[in-house]
């Protein structure tokens, strides 16, 4: 039985962390470990994770909010110093079945694979798709687009297909990924940094990444965001987020030094602009136009 390393991120996720504990300590796989690093909550998410006296839970609580992607790296380097044979990047904003850990392993090993993403459903909406697969697409800068979001699930996406891109809420992969890739790029902070560690996979061509739909999974959009159900499209139009999205999509895009990948960026600025002009969402301010413009220029100097 493969020792698998589960890596998860929390902060402030007292919502949402006790049935995902529930879902992760009933796994059949037993054989795993499961890595919580805690950016500095201040709710009692840490309170609750240690009323599980389970010595295949270990906590790392970081003294200030390191971000997902350097959260992500003190999980793995945590997982490859025990020796897993394969590491879980899962979010803490989901619930799934008992079989998750067992079916993901075992069919990764068949398909001999290094990489392996269930079919993603919607929470509560759970005959609704989040994620079927994505393919990257060069001439549109390699982004992810999820196929089948938002569609009913009629089976239609219920093939094991190549994959390009998986969201890193569920994706199980071998540590040698880790070992001929490197880690997640923590200049992202969060977003894109998932994008980022996907495309070098893609361009070196070596690990083949697989999309298996045969695996009840679902996901809380947003819950790791600590967004209450009604504020989503607010938190989408905050400072923060206006500041990292746009720095990461330009930092992301200037990172894959091609032609393609610069018309993007210069189509990106444009559109970008024309939306705050047009889009009462951005509350048409000048400190909002300020702030998408000086984010992208930070993209281009990352």
């Amino acid at each position: 039985m493969k020792k698998i390393g589960l890596i998860t991120i929390t902060y402030n996720s007292a919502q949402v962390i006790e049935p995902f504990l529930q879902c992760v300590l009933r796994q059949t796989h037993v054989n795993f470990i499961l890595y919580i690093i805690d950016n500095i909550s201040s709710d009692s998410t840490l309170e609750i994770i240690k009323k599980h006296k389970d010595n295949r839970i270990k906590i790392i609580s970081n003294t200030e909010n390191v971000g997902v992607a350097k959260g992500n790296n003190q999980g793995i380097q945590k997982a490859l110093e025990d020796d897993c044979d394969e590491l879980l990047i899962i979010n803490n904003d989901v619930e799934f079945e008992d079989t998750l850990l067992e079916k993901l392993s075992n069919q990764l090993a068949i398909l001999n694979g290094s990489m392996i993403a269930p079919k993603m459903m919607y929470y509560p909406e759970t005959n609704l798709i989040w994620w079927a697969g994505t393919k990257f697409k060069e001439r549109k800068g390699c982004m992810t687009n999820h196929i089948g979001i938002q569609q009913e699930d009629k089976g239609q996406f219920d093939t094991i297909e190549k994959m390009d891109y998986a969201p890193t809420c569920c994706v199980l992969l071998k540590k040698e990924v880790i070992f001929d890739i490197g880690e997640f790029d923590e200049k992202y902070f969060a977003y894109y940094d998932d994008t980022d560690f996907f495309y070098r996979i893609y361009k070196q061509g070596k690990h083949q990444l697989y999309y298996y739909p045969f695996v009840q999974f679902y996901h809380k959009v947003g819950g790791l965001s600590n967004m209450k159900k009604g504020n989503a499209k607010k938190f989408k139009f905050n400072d923060f987020y206006i500041h990292l999205f746009t720095r990461n999509h330009v930092y992301y895009l200037r990172k894959q030094h091609n032609l393609y990948a610069w018309i993007n960026i210069i189509y990106f600025f444009f559109r970008m602009n024309v939306r705050f002009l047009f889009s009462g969402k951005y509350h048409l301010n000048f400190k909002t136009f300020w702030l998408l413009n000086t984010s992208c220029f930070r993209g281009m100097v990352l």
